[in-house]
């Protein structure tokens, strides 16, 4: 027993001074400069209250409160210390923050209540006594670094939402007021300054949904709890191009307009609020985009891309327009004019009105600002033009010109007619037209177009006019008169389309085509023409050569004629030089001078007189002769004199005569044939007699 109290006496102290050793070590918590401590309480305190996890001071278990970097004295073996490392939040991130205690989030409500005084969630205790609420919160931790205790605020980072150059963010709210009935986005409510601050947005009645505003490009600190965001590319509207827009929400639009009235404000349909504050109506928007880029919020406006308007030179482009002040009602104009021209019978129905006082179509062309087609027309240039307020048709105002033949670049065949004898006839045709820019918009009114016009007007009229002018005339009559056919088809063509406000410039037969058998016939019926007048023509120049040889004939008889001449003069010479030589001879022998000189100019000219009456003779004989006996005759006759003056020997020297007596024979032929065409009576006498030969 000494013993046990020798060794106690010696050992107790250092016994007791490792067990306040010991104490102190458990009481003390040293906490680094970047830890928090999450201290659990296990012994000697209240119990947790019903629902709760988490203690506060005085109770027993976890604590919400934390110990900070330092030291701390705690009653040992009564607390738990964990030590964590400080929460961190770096620049491109967000921190997002889930309770695991506090208040029930009441109901309908997703996130909990914001509550102050808990210094950015580092005072989970006093944050439980301010009645925060379990469940997500809906502030959040921007950078930086914060003494949380994570066994009561769960932290999550995620990305900051950054929205690039050309892109847009829409926003949608998990959490606010319902949104009202009959509305796609929820409104605009301020001060949430670009969906940071949730908080704001639902105090001040931000609505559950996809929201109307959208997030520009940049970068954003946002609850993507409480906010989900989707990028989407931003509207661009290239060159040469037009946006058309179509408005998903607003007011609705009357039912007899096409396009919604135009509201001012909106800012190129980007401020989405201001146009629904302006009372913008559902459906195609009259005001419309040019190229450039809009940051415009998809969910309530769809853009269409267009080609913008493009009128060339010569050509105008007829406007017809959907909006604008309803123009007089029809009956009224057709009232109008009844009464100037003296009133309707009672019960006239519109038409026959219109029919009797030939109030056309033209009416719907209106001045602008009315409603229909457009009097002023635009001229070459490039529009955005909103087709869906304005329908344009482009018109040509140059000539136009339409063909009716066989090249495959040409619309309509050769135009095909009958004509009165009976012979089909292709007609190859060429119509110009003009439509002058002032007319454009009423000719618009008449047919509607060009195209129009040429297929239900310009092709049914040609067709039918050349028809009929075929039918009225034989075919090669058709043909020969060409010229008076065109001018017909042109009259009647100009007169038809004036009534369209188109001027016809020309119509033109560019070729007629007959059957080959009636050409043939009308070939060789020219060909016999041509061949007459040939012959006259020959016959002509025969008559014409026998003066030829006539006058020949004199000219080679000039130098006797010239002879005689120098004859006389020299007997007039002569005798001069006699009458002077010979004076003393007397009168007698100078009479006797002059009779013979005269009697040599008497033979001259009886000698010409002789040679011209035998020649002429001669001819008229041969004349004669040809016409009676003919050449055959004649020859024959010639051979008779030449045998008769000896020229032609008719005896051979030696006769050789057959057996059947055929010499002899011909020889009594040939002396019949000669002396019965040489007789008095005969066919050479006859010709003889008649030339006095």
């Amino acid at each position: 027993m000494s013993e046990v109290m020798r060794f106690a006496a010696v050992y107790l102290p250092y016994v007791g001074t490792l067990v306040v050793l010991l104490l102190f070590l458990k009481a003390v918590v040293i906490v680094g400069g970047t830890q928090v401590a999450v201290v659990e309480r296990k012994y000697f305190g209240k119990s947790l209250p019903q629902g709760r996890v988490i203690a506060l001071t005085g109770e027993i278990g976890i604590q919400a409160r934390t110990l900070g970097p330092g030291l701390h004295l705690l009653v040992p073996f009564m607390y738990a210390v964990n030590k964590l490392s400080f929460t961190t939040v770096l620049e491109n991130e967000v921190g997002l923050l889930e309770s695991i205690d506090g208040d029930p989030v009441p109901p309908g409500k997703i996130f909990a209540k914001v509550v102050s005084g808990h210094n950015s969630f580092q005072d989970g205790e006093q944050f439980l006594k301010s009645g925060g609420q379990k469940g997500p919160q809906i502030e959040i931790l921007p950078p930086g670094t914060y003494r949380i205790n994570t066994v009561l605020f769960k932290v999550r980072k995620v990305p900051v939402v950054v929205v690039d150059k050309g892109k847009i963010g829409l926003a949608t709210s998990m959490d606010g007021a319902p949104i009202p009935p009959g509305r796609l986005l929820a409104q605009r409510v301020p001060g949430h300054s670009n969906f940071e601050n949730g908080q704001v947005f639902l105090n001040n009645g931000g609505q559950k949904g996809p929201q109307m505003d959208i997030l520009l490009p940049g970068t954003y600190r946002i609850n993507m709890d409480l906010f989900r965001v989707e990028i989407q590319e931003a509207t661009v509207i290239p060159a040469m191009k037009i946006g058309l827009v179509t408005a998903l929400d607003g007011e609705p639009m009357p039912e007899k307009e096409y396009v919604a009235k135009p509201v001012s404000g909106h800012s190129d349909f980007q401020d989405a609020s201001k146009f629904l504050e302006a009372g913008g109506q559902r459906g195609p928007q009259f005001d419309a985009l040019k190229p450039g880029t809009y940051y415009i919020n998809p969910l309530i406006f769809k853009v269409d891309l267009d080609d913008v308007a493009v009128v060339e030179r010569g050509q105008v482009a007829v406007l017809v327009s959907n909006v604008g002040a309803e123009p007089a009602e029809i009956r009224q104009l057709v009232e109008e004019a009844a009464q100037r021209e003296g009133g309707a019978s009672d019960g006239e129905p519109v038409r026959a009105l219109e029919d009797r006082l030939d109030v056309g179509i033209e009416r719907y062309v209106v001045p602008k600002g009315f409603r229909g087609i457009q009097q002023e027309v635009a001229g070459p240039g490039v529009y955005y033009l909103n087709r869906r307020a304005y329908m344009a048709y482009v018109v040509d105002t140059t000539n136009i010109t339409i063909d009716w033949d066989d090249s495959k670049e040409t619309r309509f065949d050769p135009l095909k007619v009958i004509s009165r004898d009976g012979f089909q006839i292709s007609v190859s045709v060429k119509v110009v037209i003009r439509v002058r820019p002032d007319q454009a918009p009423y000719m618009v009114a008449k047919i509607g177009s060009i195209e129009n016009l040429i297929l239900h007007v310009i092709h049914p009229m040609i067709d039918s006019s050349f028809r009929n002018q075929a039918s009225s005339t034989s075919a090669m009559n058709f043909m020969q008169d060409r010229q008076e056919e065109q001018r017909k088809a042109e009259e009647r063509a100009k007169n038809e389309l004036e009534k369209y406000h188109v001027e016809c410039v020309s119509v033109l037969i560019c070729q007629i085509s007959l059957p080959q058998d009636l050409m043939d016939t009308q070939t060789k019926k020219i060909i016999a023409q041509q061949q007459q007048a040939m012959y006259q023509e020959q016959q002509k120049a025969e008559q014409t050569r026998i003066a030829t040889e006539k006058t020949r004939a004199e000219a080679d008889q000039q130098k006797n004629l010239v002879e005689a001449e120098i004859g006389v003069k020299i007997a007039a010479q002569n005798k001069e030089k006699a009458i002077r030589f010979a004076e003393a001879e007397g009168e007698s022998l100078r009479l006797r001078a002059e009779g013979e000189a005269a009697g040599i100019r008497a033979k001259g000219e009886a000698e010409g007189a002789k040679i011209l009456a035998i020649g002429e003779s001669t001819a008229k004989a041969y004349e004669l002769q040809n016409q009676a006996i003919g050449q055959q005759g004649v020859t024959a006759i010639e051979i008779a004199k030449q045998i008769a003056s000896g020229n032609v020997k008719v005896t051979p020297d030696l006769l050789v005569q057959g057996g059947d007596g055929v010499g002899g024979l011909l020889a009594a032929y040939l002396t019949n044939l000669v002396t019965a065409k040489t007789r008095p009576g005969g066919p050479v006498g006859e010709a003889q007699e008649k030339a006095g030969a």
